[in-house]
């Protein structure tokens, strides 16, 4: 089992930033993808941005050129720097880890981002 532990979620004025990490622990997915998803009430889940062992991102249009994921030289990392916050960026933002074999996807608990003066 995977888990996903992610932090640095917060409240921001319009305009600041702000940076998530998730940490991944627990069994060894050999082939994956990482991601961040964010969730309003009432709304679906969307991608914010993910990105492939190598480094490869891929982002969301309402984040292009705000948001950059990277993550760690270990694999276990994946961090999301979010500059020029808005407060449509308010949302439970959420890791993901896609396993590229089984299909199986790791979620994250969530962490609350609110963009509010």
């Amino acid at each position: 089992q995977v888990q996903l532990a992610e932090s640095g979620g917060g409240l921001v004025q319009p305009g600041g930033s702000l940076r998530l990490s998730c940490a991944g622990s627990g069994a060894r997915v050999p082939i994956y993808t990482m991601a961040w998803y964010r969730q309003t009430p009432g709304k679906q889940r969307e991608l914010v941005a993910d990105i492939t062992r190598g480094g490869i991102a891929n982002y969301a249009d309402f984040v292009k050129g705000r948001f950059t994921i990277s993550i760690e030289s270990g694999g276990n990392t994946v961090n999301l720097q979010m500059n020029r916050l808005q407060p449509e960026d308010t949302a439970v933002y959420y890791c993901n880890l896609h396993n590229l074999i089984s299909g199986w996807d790791y979620w994250g608990q969530g962490t609350q981002v609110t963009v509010s003066s």
